[in-house]
C-alpha cells in the first residue's frame, strides 16, 4: 500500500464545534494516522497520513465537517510521508 500525506487547514467557525473530536473518529474510521489541532487564528489544521483513499476521505470530510461547523476554505498541501503517526490523535 503506497502512503500519502497531507497537511490541511481548515478556515471558518471550526472550533467551539467539537471539530476536533468528529475528526479523530473519522480518521480513525478511515485509518489514518496523524492529528488535528486548534490554531490561535480560529482556524483548525491537520496531518492526514495513510492509503490514497483514507487521506482522501479525509480531506473530503473537512469541507463540511461535524453538524455545526461552517466551513468557509479548505487548504491542502502534500508531503512526503513521515511514517511517524501511527494513530491519529489530537494536539494541543
Amino acid at each position: 500500500m503506497e502512503t500519502t500525506r497531507a497537511h490541511v487547514i481548515v478556515t471558518g467557525t471550526v472550533q467551539g464545534v467539537n471539530f476536533r473530536a468528529n475528526c479523530r473518529d473519522q480518521a480513525r474510521l478511515a485509518k489514518v494516522g496523524g492529528w488535528v489541532k486548534n490554531l490561535p487564528d480560529g482556524s483548525v489544521e491537520a496531518i492526514f497520513e495513510g492509503s490514497q483513499a483514507g487521506v482522501q476521505r479525509m480531506i473530503s470530510w473537512c469541507y463540511s465537517g461535524p453538524v455545526h461547523a461552517k466551513v468557509q476554505h479548505v487548504e491542502v498541501t502534500w508531503e512526503e510521508p513521515t511514517h511517524r503517526e501511527p494513530t491519529f490523535d489530537i494536539a494541543w
